[in-house]
């Protein structure tokens, strides 16, 4: 039997409407979070010229933030409706302080190659904890103070154009801060934007003190320790080992051991949850057709959207060697649509079927990554690009405010938090996805291209050659330097494109041998959002505007939707 209520899910909450301090308190957190997140596309381009980072090194300054969101963001769902959703929203704000303050302590060149990059990535995993408490903790708090569905829809708007807001605003910030000096060496000023973060994180915590209401939700949950180690062992694993196909390709014995151990640790949870009077997540919310069709669309959208990101960003700044503020100019065309489109997306979610919405901004997207995949990286003009980066970014905010509503707002209303937890887990999952897969594929084939190149050409093999023993020959003053340049050269394709032409031969491949392979790269983006599109359009495009919350268990469908499956 289907009913439906408009009573809010915390009765902590009844009776209370959202307050403004609340909404500001969410809505910089993840402001906050989502700056966390978009900073490393404008600066892999001078932390790898500062750090020497190898491309799987590089990889990780982006995932290194990413992988503990998706890690922890269940149980911090947990913890937030157990303990308070405010202290946990301060909590994550103070470890975001603390990891940009890390990150910006990162030692100068006089320090150990591994020494500089595992503390700046040390500073990346404190930091993407603390954004991992805030991501759901935020959407949460304001699911607990919205007694109406069009009240959620506008609180949840503002948290999106708050999100799409901080991309935004990211970009251009730390191509302004990078351009200040540094003691460190001509390259060190990217520590600056992350100590700025640090300081953003700092007044989070205190408005959200000062200003946000409290509210949990102690009924129905418990913590799940065992749970928490399988899902996290078995998303490390199998992010680990996609990651790790960078370097030593798909068929390594060891990537295939990784990703194995995922699957199996994964597929351990899953049946260990089913059988849990109170669960870490409740399995039989995939039994709603809805969140089951939201939750793959939201893998594999995000996937396509942040893979886009990042190979954008290599794009811009490791290929084509744009400094950071003029990086920043192409990651505000991927942003500004979702400022722009603030004022009517949440009508379109109250007016329209939000699985139209959905499948159009997926759409949207696949168009702009097909439009990008066509523009090589010769094309050197931001405005060559402008147009299909402004279309990709107004489907992110599209699908991103639909994907969020028609989550949290298909179960039943007890599970809310539960909900916009596991939502929030399968988004970061995607995004965490997007860098490792994109980087792994375009990276394997750009090295592929090179070391085919090498084979079919002996002139360019001679002087490759000539160049790696060079070091050997060069005067003292200059070996230091010679030496520098060939190792960066044999770091893989990214470093052989990062040496001048002047002392490198292999220069000129390297930019092509990039440019097709990230074209490949935009290609599978494009197929993903596609197939998002697809699914989002056949399985919920058909439902109406959602005008109430859901109280109907997870395994039945709302009246209409009997119908339209009838």
């Amino acid at each position: 039997m289907t009913s439906t209520s408009q009573a809010p899910a915390d009765p902590r909450t009844a009776g209370r409407a959202l307050t403004a301090g609340t909404l500001l308190a969410a809505a910089l957190a993840v402001a906050v979070a989502q700056i966390g997140v978009s900073m490393p596309a404008v600066l892999n381009g001078v932390i790898q010229r500062d750090l020497g980072t190898t491309s799987t090194e590089l990889t990780w300054v982006s995932d290194a933030f990413l992988v503990p969101i998706t890690l922890l963001e269940l149980t911090f769902g947990v913890l937030g409706d157990l303990f308070g959703r405010k202290r946990l929203l301060i909590i994550g704000a103070a470890l975001m302080t603390a990891g940009g303050v890390l990150t910006a302590l990162t030692p100068g060149p006089d320090a150990a190659h591994g020494q500089r990059v595992a503390i700046m990535l040390g500073g990346q995993v404190v930091a993407g904890i603390g954004a991992a408490a805030i991501f759901p903790t935020s959407v949460a708090l304001l699911a607990a103070a919205t007694t109406t569905v069009k009240e959620r829809s506008h609180a949840l708007s503002v948290w999106a154009a708050a999100l799409t807001g901080a991309g935004v605003v990211a970009p251009v910030a730390s191509g302004l801060l990078v351009r200040l000096d540094h003691d460190g060496g001509p390259f060190a000023s990217w520590r600056w934007p992350f100590l700025a973060l640090a300081g953003l994180a700092a007044v989070s915590a205190v408005v959200t003190l000062l200003l946000s209401q409290d509210s949990r939700a102690r009924e129905g949950r418990r913590l799940d320790p065992i749970g928490q180690i399988l899902v996290s062992a078995g998303f490390f694993a199998l992010l680990y080992g996609v990651i790790d196909t960078e370097e030593h390709g798909l068929r390594d014995a060891g990537v295939l051991l990784w990703l194995a151990a995922g699957a199996v640790l994964l597929t351990a949870f899953v049946l260990y949850e089913r059988g849990r009077e109170h669960p870490l997540l409740d399995i039989s919310l995939f039994r709603n057709r809805v969140f089951a069709t939201t939750a793959a669309v939201t893998v594999i959208g995000m996937f396509a959207y942040l893979g886009t990101a990042y190979a954008t960003s290599i794009r811009v700044s490791a290929i084509q060697g744009y400094s950071p503020l003029k990086t920043a100019v192409a990651f505000v065309c991927l942003n500004i649509m979702g400022v722009v489109l603030f004022p009517v997306s949440s009508r379109l979610i109250e007016r329209h079927s939000p699985g139209w919405i959905l499948a159009g901004g997926m759409a949207l997207i696949s168009a702009g990554d097909v439009a990008m995949a066509l523009i090589p990286a010769t094309h050197v003009s931001i405005a060559a690009v402008a147009v299909p980066l402004l279309a990709i970014g107004a489907g992110f905010k599209l699908a991103v405010t639909a994907v969020t509503v028609v989550a949290v707002n298909s179960v039943p209303v007890g599970k809310a938090g539960m909900a916009s937890g596991a939502t929030s887990m399968l988004r970061d999952l995607g995004l965490t996805l997007g860098p490792a897969i994109i980087g792994a594929v375009s990276l394997s084939r750009a090295g592929d291209a090179i070391a085919a190149r090498l084979a079919s050409d002996p002139q360019l093999a001679s002087a490759y050659q000539s160049f790696l023993a060079s070091p050997a020959s060069a005067p003292p003053e200059a070996k230091g330097e010679l030496a520098a340049a060939v190792g960066a050269v044999q770091s893989g394709p990214l470093g052989a494109n990062a040496v001048p032409a002047a002392i490198n031969p292999l220069k000129d491949v390297a930019f092509h041998a990039l440019s097709d392979a990230y074209a490949t790269g935009y290609l599978i983006c494009a197929v993903a959002a596609a197939v998002a599109a697809i699914i989002a359009a056949v399985m919920i495009g058909g439902r109406g505007p959602v005008t109430t919350f859901t109280e109907e268990l997870p395994g039945e469908l709302p009246d209409a939707d009997r119908t339209a499956a009838g």
